[in-house]
């Protein structure tokens, strides 16, 4: 028989549930704290790396600066208006995931996805080492400590991460208000400057010039395109936000893009008005900077906020892997495990699987940025290929009003990243690059290993099939017993509620045989109408005798009820002599029976005429 609730209480529940939970999940400004970070804190490093490329080629190839983040702005546009028309597409997340399984098939799908778990996994170690660093070059003296202040990072976002997304947009909003107003009051004070505030320093001697040419132009470009990592994450957790959960999500999204543009453009402006070069131990933001605050207080509030923002941006990871990994499990490309949500909507597991990779990361790589470094950014412009590649098929299957434009809006975006992968796995290669093109195949092997196994157990359990009707069958319920005790007593009392037919259990080894004659007349006084089964072992096993008892049993379904004592305090276990587990992990792995672990507890004193009851918690198998 099935009952239900009436339909105004369970409405009332399930409204209260879910009010409950949309508290823990995001708004438009939380959603930019907890998901951009990744994306806003680019700006410190994105510029810089096309100074430093194009600065082979002297002042006519710094010249260059502005067309080639000009370049990069144009694809940031049109990533963020083809993952806003993902996050609509798309509402349960997953991004690139969600587009090539839909439109470009499972294989495809799975490569989106281990780039995107490949640069989620470096950006959390990328960005905590870059935090550190700009940390221990204002104060050397934390040098030392560089590898426990990476790991001490790490655990602190990891644990604001795992008292739910909300908590920790919250925690970061003040952090990304203060670095995104800094940089814009830069950028505007350094417009409407005629001349630098401060003296910047100066390029070192120029050994040889390479003259300006294609390869360097595309090298800048692929190497400013690192500050285009992140742009994802807002599409890759689209149920992390409050309802209504798309135009929330396309909003910051769109919020973010133009944050982004801006912020890039305006620092691209200033390093040609105010002539930056590159310098070995100064930034190029905080030449910037210097030029258009000064060396006051301004210049001191940007400089902090970024080396805030760089150990937070690992946040953006936080957010939208374990999202990934929730969808991955639930089309059985992961294990299960990774879709289990937390009391706070917090994937636990994908958080925990997120830090504990990224600490192994900043161990081997010593906390050092620059042997990271050369490995990231790779993995993402292959998830950004084929989500553009996927949703010019999307356009072209459904074809509403405006396709065309929207399919060559995202096909020139696939042309664009197509190129910036290749060119940017070409050109870091030799420096690490090569184990992000070993480690992409081994993560979608893996994924197609899980994907088999669960297959296979499906086709053994016939999930999707209707099963015939259940049939009652016989019953066995066995307990082992090697005292008399209430315990014992208790024990046969539940089994005989459990099943027809129960028979107890008792195995002796050499030496014990006075014991057992013993024990065997103390059943016989006490009779308590179950039969007692004698097992003999001379190799003094515990587990073993039952399983091997139990195959005379065949067909009927055996039930083995273990009763063990539950101490009153922690400290107690260390008397228990751990009969209860040795049983039941030997049958559960040599037998088919349903093992019941009974607890008795020992806090618990009877009432009178209540000694027979005792709390009973069985887990089956």
């Amino acid at each position: 028989m099935t009952t239900t609730l009436p339909a105004s209480d369970s409405s009332e529940t399930g409204d209260a549930a879910e009010s409950g939970g949309e508290r823990h999940r995001l708004s438009v400004v939380g959603g930019l704290a907890a998901l951009s970070l990744d994306a806003m804190a680019s700006v410190a490093y994105g510029p810089e790396a096309i100074v430093i490329v194009l600065a082979v080629a002297g002042g006519s190839g710094l010249g260059f600066t502005l067309p080639v983040t000009l370049a990069i702005a144009l694809l940031l546009g049109v990533l963020t208006l083809s993952y806003r028309q993902v996050i609509a597409a798309f509402p349960d997340g997953g991004g690139a995931y969600g587009v090539s399984r839909v439109h470009l098939g499972r294989r495809a799908s799975l490569v989106a996805a281990a780039s995107l778990i490949v640069d989620y996994v470096l950006n959390v170690a990328v960005s905590v080492a870059a935090g550190v660093a700009a940390l221990t070059s204002a104060v050397p003296a934390l040098l030392p400590y560089t590898l426990w202040l990476c790991l001490g990072v790490l655990a602190l976002v990891t644990g604001v991460n795992l008292r739910g997304i909300a908590e920790s947009a919250r925690a970061f909003i003040v952090p990304t208000a203060v670095f995104v107003g800094s940089i814009l009051t830069v950028v505007v004070v350094g417009l409407v400057r005629t001349g630098p505030a401060a003296a910047v320093a100066a390029p070192a001697p120029g050994v040889s010039l390479q003259t300006v040419g294609i390869l360097l132009l595309l090298k800048a470009f692929a190497n400013g395109c690192a500050a285009l990592t992140g742009v994802e994450a807002i599409a890759n957790a689209v149920p992390s936000f409050r309802r209504p959960r798309v135009r929330r999500a396309q909003r910051a999204e769109i919020a973010l893009g133009v944050l982004l543009a801006v912020m890039l453009i305006g620092i691209a402006v200033l390093i040609g008005k105010f002539a930056i070069h590159p310098v070995d131990g100064v930034t190029v933001l905080s030449q910037v900077t210097t030029a258009s605050l000064g060396n006051g207080f301004g210049f001191y509030l940007v400089q902090f906020s970024t080396v805030v923002l760089l150990a937070l941006a690992a946040n953006t990871s936080f957010g939208g892997l374990p999202v990934l990994a929730q969808l991955l499990a639930k089309h059985n490309n992961l294990p299960h495990v990774f879709a289990l949500r937390a009391e706070r909507q917090v994937y636990r597991y994908g958080v925990g699987f997120l830090a504990i990779t990224s600490a192994l990361l900043l161990v081997v790589a010593n906390g050092d940025t620059n042997t990271l470094v050369p490995l990231f950014a790779i993995g993402v412009f292959v998830g950004f290929t084929l989500s553009q590649i996927g949703m010019v098929r999307h356009w072209l299957r459904i074809r509403p009003p405006r396709w065309r434009g929207k399919a060559v809006l995202n096909g020139f975006g696939a042309l664009l990243t197509g190129i910036a992968a290749i060119v940017v796995t070409a050109t870091k290669f030799g420096e690490g690059g090569w184990l992000i093109v070993v480690a992409l195949p081994l993560l979608v092997a893996g994924m197609e290993w899980v994907h088999r196994s669960y297959r296979r157990i499906g086709d053994r359990l016939g999930l999707g099939r209707t099963p015939p009707p259940p049939r009652p069958n016989r019953s066995l319920v066995v307990v082992p017993v090697h005292t008399l005790s209430r315990l014992t007593r208790d024990a046969l009392a539940a089994a005989l509620s459990l099943g027809e037919r129960v028979e107890a259990v008792h195995v002796t080894h050499p030496g014990e045989e006075a014991a057992a004659r013993e024990f065997v007349a103390s059943w016989d006084l006490w009779h308590p109408g179950v039969p007692l089964v004698q097992l003999y072992d001379e190799r003094r096993r515990l587990g073993e005798p039952l399983v091997e008892h139990l195959r005379g049993h065949s067909g009927c379904h055996v039930f083995v009820l273990i009763a063990e004592v539950e101490p009153d305090h922690p400290w107690q276990r260390i008397l228990q002599n751990r009969r209860g587990a040795v049983l039941a992990r030997a049958l559960r792995r040599r037998s088919d029976a349903v093992v019941c672990r009974m607890r008795f507890r020992l806090g618990q004193r009877p009432e009178p005429g209540n000694e027979g009851r005792t709390e009973v918690r069985r887990g089956a198998r």
